[in-house]
């Protein structure tokens, strides 16, 4: 039988077992195990071992229950039920050989803990982002800072990232499930993870162009913005939307925040680590704070409203029924630094038929 027990830590369960010792436990232990009973005429032994030749830690007599946590390979013992090396783990720690127990149902067996690798976070680029994969297209959990301590279980291949520890496609799982790049961090060789999170669902081609239309019109009746160059530039911007700007906070087209300020439409600001290029080709890496947005729409409503309202493009809503030459005054008044924007784009919109989503045709 048991008794709960108030201690200053809380409440434990008393265990009274006939013909062994009380023994306290916690109610977590006692709550997953699986009972059994002595089926001995003389008892059994209770060990601190799965041997018999480990000392002896309390005596049960035959009818005695307990309570069995897990099972384990050891001597191999001939009992009163069966012979067998199979040895019961109870949940004051004790060992009984299943030779003389019986339990309820079969016992699982016994988990080693898993190897714990003592990991540092190393980074010049600020805080480190953990995530719930080895790849920026799995959401973000949290961050950490440099010369933060990391407890490690695992590694296993993933997205390539460059960081202040080199560029490389190894993610290190922590103990408690969450990935760090190992581009950013210290440590020993860690093992092969035996499994990965499988990768977020992405949208078709098809699917996202559905996703897109609704929201690139809208931003059309409110801005202007011709709906094809809309959907053109959220493709080539977010990759199809399987950038973790766009997977993780719906900014389809890298809208930064500037001073702190984020619009009327996003609902909040977040740093990435990004490159910036000029039109002559060159590039370099650049920190810089996007925003992010409750839902696609947003995004893609935002993106009318930021044209709109910055002067350098005026010019562009002289051509807001000719989507290929708004495109193009927008580039040249600067809205991106690629020299070959305004082809990469213009190409996407013959290719996928985006002008069938210009309304006013």
């Amino acid at each position: 039988m048991s008794l709960p027990r108030s201690t200053a830590a809380g409440v434990v369960l008393v265990l009274i077992i006939p013909g062994s010792a009380l023994v306290a436990v916690s109610p977590a232990a006692a709550a997953g195990a699986i009972s059994g009973a002595v089926s001995a005429k003389k008892g059994t032994a209770m060990r601190i071992s799965p041997t018999t030749s480990a000392k002896s830690a309390g005596a049960l007599r035959n009818g005695a229950r307990m309570l069995i946590v897990c099972s384990m390979s050891g001597q191999r013992v001939k009992g009163s039920v069966r012979t067998t090396s199979t040895w019961l783990k109870l949940v004051n720690g004790r060992y009984v050989s299943l030779g003389y127990v019986k339990p309820q149902r079969v016992v699982p067996k016994c988990v080693s803990p898993a190897r714990t690798y003592a990991g540092k976070v190393r980074s010049a680029d600020g805080p480190v982002r953990l995530r719930t994969g080895p790849s920026t297209m799995f959401a973000i959990h949290s961050t950490v800072s440099n010369g933060a301590p990391l407890k490690l279980s695992c590694q296993a291949s993933g997205e390539r990232i460059a960081g202040s520890n080199g560029t490389t496609t190894q993610w290190d799982r922590l103990t408690d499930g969450r990935w760090i790049s190992h581009a950013y961090v210290t440590t020993t060789a860690l093992p092969a993870c035996t499994s990965t999170p499988a990768p977020p669902k992405t949208l078709t081609t098809a699917q996202f162009i559905a996703m897109a239309a609704p929201g690139a019109q809208r931003g059309w009746r409110e801005y202007g913005v011709p709906p094809s160059v809309t959907i053109g530039q959220a493709i080539l911007e977010s990759g199809w939307g399987r950038s973790a700007l766009s997977a993780n906070h719906n900014n389809y087209f890298g809208i930064k925040c500037f001073n702190g300020a984020r619009g009327p439409l996003a609902s909040g600001c977040y740093s990435y680590q990004t490159f910036e290029c000029n039109k002559s080709g060159a590039c370099w890496p650049e920190t810089a704070t996007f925003r992010t947005y409750a839902n696609p729409t947003n995004s893609f409503r935002d993106h009318g409203n930021f044209l709109r309202v910055n002067s350098r493009y005026a010019g562009a809503f002289k051509h807001t029924r000719n989507s290929n030459a708004f495109l193009n005054a927008i580039w040249k008044a600067g809205y991106a630094t690629d020299p070959a924007y305004y082809t990469k784009v213009t190409s996407l919109m013959k290719a996928h038929n985006l002008y069938k989503y210009d309304t006013w045709k």
